[in-house]
């Protein structure tokens, strides 16, 4: 697979060097047809001062002093949630400094996600979200936080070729590389590619440098075409992951060995060795669109998905005793454990939509036919899904708008939606009625299997923010209600169970940012969560849970150095969280184990020289400070010990 890879690298990186050399000259007649702040999506603002006409009418990309000015303002992307809502919006790719070292993808949502204390690692949401898709899911999402969906590819509309690399490297050999180029074949057609890796080395008890945690291998090809008459659109892309992970079971409880010691990181003693899980993941995606009559367009969307989810390990290694202990049911196979469930399915979209002065409207047809299969299943676990839905936004202003959207699964599932946005206000309610995953369905693994027919799951949510803005200060207090009834989850004895009572959520919070003096800032987030009613035990969420951030910024050196130097604090309340079963690649509900409150400091400084970004960080600034030596994110998985990270963004426009 390794060799694979160099060679797909190798095909990737002659393209891109091809294309490069191929387009060094603007293309003629080319047009453009928490934590707070963190200005990754930046709506294109016209500058004048970068695009010179000359007497033909023709645009230059030069300035008086023929120096080229390609970069982020002639680099721009756009989102299909926008082309589909007649919204076309263009972003400048990301040159700020904001929140530049949050690079793992759990720090990126502002530390929403509970992992098992290592990039690459098994990840949940914190927070309860409310589902996207209301149909069947294949129930394996550990891994989601690592993957580049299809759903949310970045397509480009770039004046030269852009490629940007960005390397991370980790206290502890954690590192991450991330390569992005794409370009413009001719003014309506943009080719790219993506290209992510992830090598981190494992924190509890490594016995080599490179004995690895998590591997992964991902790439993903996009492409956008518009037609000379601007009436047909389309967007394909295609995106791959394989994700591999060492399983280690967590700490040994002291309880359980009296020489294992819970904060004794690269020297501490783990359940597991010889057991090895991986998320194989690919996805063919299609979006095309075409205009009818002026503001009036039929659009097709087609999506192939399959996952397959592996875990493996032999029982006749010490690896047994975790599961003689936790697991020790063996339904398929006494001396190994295989575990494999694939998930495939397709879905065909069509619908139209339009627009009639300030008001958008939407309507679609939707099918979805897919299965999983498993060595151990008697037939495949098919389902077939037909839906009806649809949209209607109205523009009342630039700063006043509402939207709802609904969709309707026959014969017993559905959701809507209802926005509301003003300058001072934005509210929401969602009404959902989803269906649970396969896996919580029907399972036959090696230590756990049941068959369910579970009823599916209700969900009432109402979200509001206020916004309150000064000449130094930004405000955002906010309020959540959650409403849930039917929920299914995993239980303490790691099976999938639905509970009949419902559960009331109240999460107040309040994300705000100060400019103390003129280069000093300070961001903050916090949250409450008050859990109520019978199922209120059914969810493991912090009371508490608080991101706060001080730091200088200032350009020096003439503006050529830009830097911010600051630090990070996080704070989560003492809550039972859910365990790890790597066996099934679920989180389930424990009642033994309190992940403690604790604080947690970071001392980081980011500079941008021209466009190319630097970060140093330095995590657990406090280690050995309080009263515990460290902390725990998961039962039995600690948080990181005191390292160094290092990273660097390298944006290339021509």
């Amino acid at each position: 697979m390794e060799k694979q890879i160099k060679y797909v690298f190798l095909l990737l990186s002659c393209i891109m060097l091809v294309s490069i050399a191929q387009a060094q000259r603007p293309l003629p007649g080319q047009n453009q047809g928490f934590p707070p702040n963190q200005g990754q999506n930046r709506e294109l603002q016209g500058d004048p001062d970068q695009e010179r006409g000359d007497q033909t009418g023709r645009k230059k990309l030069i300035d008086d002093s023929t120096k080229m000015v390609y970069g982020p303002k002639t680099t721009l992307y756009f989102l299909e949630k926008d082309i589909k809502r007649n919204r076309m919006k263009k972003y400048e790719v990301d040159t700020l400094l904001d929140n530049f070292h949050y690079y793992e993808p759990n720090a990126k949502s502002g530390w929403k996600f509970q992992d098992l204390g290592n990039v690459g690692s098994a990840a949940k949401p914190l927070f309860y979200q409310a589902p996207v898709m209301i149909g069947t899911t294949s129930g394996f999402h550990a891994y989601d936080l690592y993957y580049n969906s299809t759903d949310s590819m970045k397509y480009y509309d770039t004046k030269s070729p852009y490629t940007s690399m960005n390397a991370f490297y980790g206290g502890g050999n954690r590192n991450l590389l991330d390569i992005v180029f794409a370009r413009n074949v001719n003014p309506r057609w943009n080719v790219g590619f993506n290209f992510h890796t992830i090598r981190a080395r494992k924190t509890l008890n490594p016995n080599r440098r490179d004995d690895n945690l998590a591997e992964q291998n991902a790439y993903s090809l996009h492409t956008s075409y518009k037609s000379e008459n601007d009436r047909y659109l389309l967007l394909a892309s295609f995106s791959r992951m394989l994700h591999n992970v060492n399983e280690q079971g967590g700490i040994i409880s002291p309880t359980i060995d009296e020489n294992s010691l819970l904060f004794a990181y690269e020297d501490a003693k783990v359940w597991l060795r010889n057991s090895r899980a991986s998320d194989l993941r690919q996805d063919i995606h299609l979006y095309h669109e075409y205009e009818l009559v002026k503001g009036w367009q039929l659009y097709h969307v087609i999506d192939r998905r399959n996952q397959e989810v592996t875990f493996r390990t032999n029982l006749n290694s010490p690896d047994s005793a975790f599961f003689n202990r936790f697991n020790p049911e063996r339904f398929n196979n006494l001396d190994s454990t295989f575990n494999n469930n694939q998930f495939l399915e397709w879905r065909n979209e069509v619908g139209f939509k339009g627009d009639l002065g300030p008001i958008y409207y939407n309507a679609f047809l939707k099918y979805r036919t897919g299965r999983m299969r498993s060595p151990f299943f008697v037939a495949d676990n098919g389902f077939t899904e037909v839906s009806v839905g649809g949209a209607l936004r109205g523009d009342i202003s630039e700063q006043w708008r509402f939207e709802a959207e609904g969709e309707y699964l026959f014969p017993d599932a559905f959701r809507i939606k209802g926005l509301f946005v003003s300058p001072w206000l934005e509210a929401s309610y969602t009404k959902a009625l989803y269906r649970p995953t396969s896996f919580q369905q029907l399972a036959r693994g090696n230590h756990h299997r049941w068959s369910n027919r579970f009823a599916n799951t209700g969900l009432d949510q109402i979200q509001g923010m206020l916004k309150i803005d000064g000449r130094y200060f930004s405000i955002r207090p906010n309020l959540t209600l959650n409403r849930i009834n039917n929920y299914v989850f995993f239980n303490q004895e790691q099976q999938a169970t639905q509970s009949n009572a419902e559960v009331f959520m109240v999460i107040p919070g309040v994300r705000s940012s100060v400019n103390l003096r003129k280069k000093l800032f300070w961001e903050s987030e916090v949250y409450y969560t008050l859990l109520e009613g019978e199922g209120a035990n059914n969810f493991r969420i912090p009371s508490w849970f608080i991101n706060s951030r001080v730091y200088y910024e200032s350009p020096m050196f003439n503006d050529n150095l830009y830097v911010q130097i600051g630090i990070d604090g996080r704070f989560r309340d003492d809550f039972f969280a859910d365990n790890y079963n790597p066996a099934m690649q679920q989180f389930f509900l424990q009642d033994e184990f309190n992940v403690f409150a604790y604080p947690i400091v970071d001392f980081f400084i980011n500079a941008r020289i021209n466009r190319t970004r630097i970060l140093f960080r330095f995590n657990h600034l406090n280690i050995n400070t309080l009263q515990q030596p460290g902390y725990f994110v998961t039962p039995y998985y600690t948080g990181l010990r005191r390292v160094f990270d290092i990273g660097i963004s390298w944006p290339l426009f021509d």
